[in-house]
């Protein structure tokens, strides 16, 4: 913390350390002696850089609204009807079995796997089953190989 005081000979304004209060030092204008005054708490100023900031010293001028009705519901909840209506509705989702990613350690268990699917989901919520022919690069023989794959559509 520093005190801030001013030479009585030349009016030099001077900013000291506040443990040197109440010492004798030499006024580096006019170099004349003078004493520190002792810190009174006016004249102590911390080092406080956001009180110095423009943001500090922006006024700020705010208006709170102020009404005799409620004010509007900017987010409606939903009632109790749309939510059960909402929540006993399925929704339809897809799910594409293709054949390379079906074989493991040299089996093929491409029909396995469809058919776990299908009996998990059962025949009254299948939607879709559509067959597919796509391309993608091998990774042993890096050529290009067409496989196939199955898209379903069910209801979940």
């Amino acid at each position: 913390m520093e005190i801030t005081f001013h030479c009585p000979h030349c009016k030099q304004e001077l900013a000291v350390d506040a443990s040197a209060a109440g010492e004798t030092i030499q006024c580096p204008t006019c170099e004349a002696e003078i004493s520190v005054p002792t810190p009174e708490l006016t004249d102590i100023h911390g080092l406080n850089p956001i009180a110095s900031s423009a943001a500090a010293k922006e006024e700020k001028h705010f208006v709170v609204p102020v009404r005799d009705a409620p004010p509007e519901v900017l987010i409606k909840q939903p009632t109790k009807t749309e939510e059960e209506s909402t929540a006993g509705a399925k929704k339809l989702k897809i799910k594409i079995f293709r054949h390379s990613d079906c074989i493991e350690v040299g089996h093929d268990r491409y029909e396995e796997f469809v058919s776990q699917f299908l009996n998990k989901v059962g025949e009254e919520n299948i939607v879709s089953i559509t067959p597919l022919s796509y391309t993608h690069i091998d990774i042993a023989t890096q050529k290009l190989m067409t496989d196939y794959a199955l898209q379903i559509i069910y209801r979940a």
